[in-house]
């Protein structure tokens, strides 16, 4: 395999894969250079089991993560400063706490669902693609992810709940 090609291919679609995971267009940059060069250290090890658009993707998938355990989430202090209001201040904390509990959420549900909905959702891909991925048919990553979004929804109103 040729990794420049890979990468002239797939570079798009992991880095719109982990910017809708971060809503950062800089982390998803970094965190998509850094997955390619993890893929192209260990080509030689690539099974040939997925396609390799989902390996890319679950490389950077887990670099991601990783990036998130570093960060800790903290606002950086000439962000704060730059924060007048205290309205804003307290929607800006709201959003990341909701943020934080949607992923909660997700990482909860069982697989395949919590995949195919990261897929539909983050990568943008068709029912079709999907399928294609788990070897299934369109229809069953149709269903698969509605499922999938609807054990989101009732997880996430049993939060509001718990208010």
């Amino acid at each position: 395999m040729d990794i420049e090609q890979i990468y002239t291919e797939y570079f798009g679609d992991v880095y719109r894969y982990i910017l809708r995971m971060s809503g950062d267009v800089h982390t998803a940059e970094d965190v998509t250079c850094d997955a390619f060069f993890r893929a192209m250290r260990s080509i030689d090890s690539f099974r040939g089991d997925c396609d390799v658009r989902v390996w890319l993707c679950q490389i950077a998938k887990n670099l991601y993560f990783s990036h998130l355990k570093k960060q800790k989430r903290t606002v950086p202090i000439d962000e704060a400063a730059e924060i007048s209001d205290n309205d804003a201040l307290e929607d800006k904390i709201s959003g990341a706490c909701e943020a934080e509990r949607i992923k909660a959420v997700l990482h909860g549900i069982p697989e395949p669902y919590k995949e195919v909905f990261m897929w539909r959702v983050y990568a943008e891909l068709s029912f079709k693609q999907i399928a294609q991925i788990f070897g299934k048919t369109d229809n069953w990553a149709c269903v698969t992810y509605h499922r999938a979004r609807n054990m989101i929804r009732e997880r996430l109103e049993g939060y509001e709940n718990e208010k």
